[in-house]
């Protein structure tokens, strides 16, 4: 094993010093290698986590808890050593999800209850009982093969399993996640009287996952998920005789109210234009909203942080943007495209990082050829931080304001095999995050803001 151990040193070093005399820029290398020590030894981005989540912990849009986040990012902002610190001025969907309760029973049985979540931007029932037959479909062209007689006055559950095909998982969400947003209209259009949905999880686990839904017209019907499991039982008692399922909740959407992004920025030393680094400060109101998103915003804040604690003379202004309502509306990141637009702020460039706090395996680049190639180009090294992955197109959601107006965008790429087990649920929690796949990701959004800052 030591001689193993020894060897990866060795060929580690060799790797290193052939990036330094085979074109690759030594000092990139040896800046890359100070930025990585710097966090993986004094970075605070776990410790920072552990504070938004243990004492601050889930933080939907509107809310309370939300608040004290937007206070609390601007602290650590200014602690980090950013020139300026603001508050961007948001206008937010509020949504309650308030108490609910879901049962089912046989013709003959007891009511029995099942474990659920409303999504979210649900209507509920009014805090009153709704009950029927249940009508199970297993995908989008079952369910309009059902004619209007059928679905009237019943409860359609749409069981359509998160594949687990993919192995990269967010193709597996991003093809089930059409049933959580269109649910509730599809059955609402046929006289249906509410809507269930599989979790879109990748566990096999009895964890409801929620997560927003939309409304295409004006019949708002409740939408509610139930976990793996008991979809999967649900579905053999559906097979011996008629299910009724009855809800109770009281979720529903109350007035808009402002609220706030967070922002900080140091400021460049050639020019003002902005490369932004960011995630959500929102998050659902279940779990503590750890790798989704507390993770972003640490990390985040972390590339500041380092900036300064190393003293690199940033050309370019750097931002960290704290987006608000990313999980259920998007208005953070809209109303900062739209200031951006109106001031005419150039941006040359903008990562996000929102898909878990997970070892980094990639960038994932929404951007033209040109830009692309650039930032693949220096692929090596990154090599040594376990960054490979460069062939992604996608970027946060928060940034496609952004990439609408020609902005190179980006988004952190992690290892996902298990961020659709906890995405959105109860166990969204501190202790699911490793504090050095953590800081590893602050590590390779550093780094790549490094290459972009010198080179763009």
């Amino acid at each position: 094993m030591k001689e193993k151990i020894v060897k990866h040193i060795v060929y580690t070093a060799l790797f290193l010093s052939g990036i330094m005399i085979n074109g690759q820029n030594g000092k990139d290398s040896l800046q890359f290698e100070k930025i990585s020590t710097e966090i993986l030894n004094y970075g605070k981005g776990y410790t920072e986590l552990k504070d938004l989540t243990k004492n601050i912990g889930h933080r939907l849009s509107g809310s309370e808890s939300y608040e004290k986040a937007v206070q609390w990012a601007a602290q650590r902002l200014r602690g980090a050593g950013a020139d300026k610190v603001w508050l961007q001025e948001v206008m937010i969907p509020v949504w309650i999800r308030g108490k609910e309760s879901l049962q089912i029973r046989t013709a003959k049985g007891a009511w029995k209850k099942l474990k659920m979540l409303s999504l979210g931007n649900s209507e509920g029932t009014g805090g009153k009982d709704v009950s029927g037959e249940i009508i199970m479909v297993r995908s989008m062209n079952e369910y309009e093969k059902l004619s209007a007689d059928q679905v009237k006055d019943k409860i359609i559950f749409f069981n359509y399993p998160f594949s687990q095909s993919y192995v990269e998982t967010f193709r597996g969400y991003g093809d089930a996640a059409k049933y959580r947003t269109t649910a509730a209209s599809l059955t609402a259009k046929k006289g249906g009287k509410f809507a269930m949905i599989r979790s879109l999880s990748s566990a096999f686990d009895d964890i409801p996952h929620t997560g927003a839904m939309r409304y295409d017209g004006e019949n708002k019907i409740p939408a509610v998920a139930i976990g793996s499991s008991t979809a999967d039982e649900l579905a053999d008692l559906l097979k011996s005789g008629t299910i009724t399922a009855k809800l109770n909740s009281n979720c529903g959407m109350k007035v808009e109210k402002l609220s706030h992004s967070v922002i900080g920025e140091i400021t460049g030393k050639k020019d003002q234009s902005v490369i932004v680094v960011g995630g959500h400060l929102d998050s659902w109101d279940v779990g503590e909203g750890a790798h989704d998103d507390g993770a972003g915003i640490v990390q985040s804040i972390e590339v500041l942080r380092t900036f300064k604690k190393l003293g690199i003379q940033n050309n370019h202004t750097i931002r960290v943007v704290c987006f608000a309502n990313e999980e259920n509306g998007v208005k953070g990141g809209i109303q900062y495209g739209k200031t951006a637009k109106d001031k005419n702020e150039k941006h040359l460039f903008a990562i996000e990082s929102d898909a878990g706090g997970f070892t980094p395996r990639g960038i994932s680049l929404n951007m033209d050829d040109t830009k692309r190639k650039q930032i693949q180009s220096w692929k090596d090294l990154f090599l040594p931080y376990g960054v490979y992955d460069f062939k992604e197109t996608y970027s946060g959601t928060d940034l496609y304001p952004l990439h609408d107006m020609g902005i190179p965008t980006a988004e952190l790429f992690p290892d996902s095999q298990r961020y659709f087990d906890i995405h959105h649920t109860e166990e969204d929690t501190f202790e699911k995050v490793n504090r050095r796949e953590l800081l590893l990701g602050a590590v390779a959004m550093t780094q790549l803001i490094y290459m972009i800052d010198k080179n763009w």
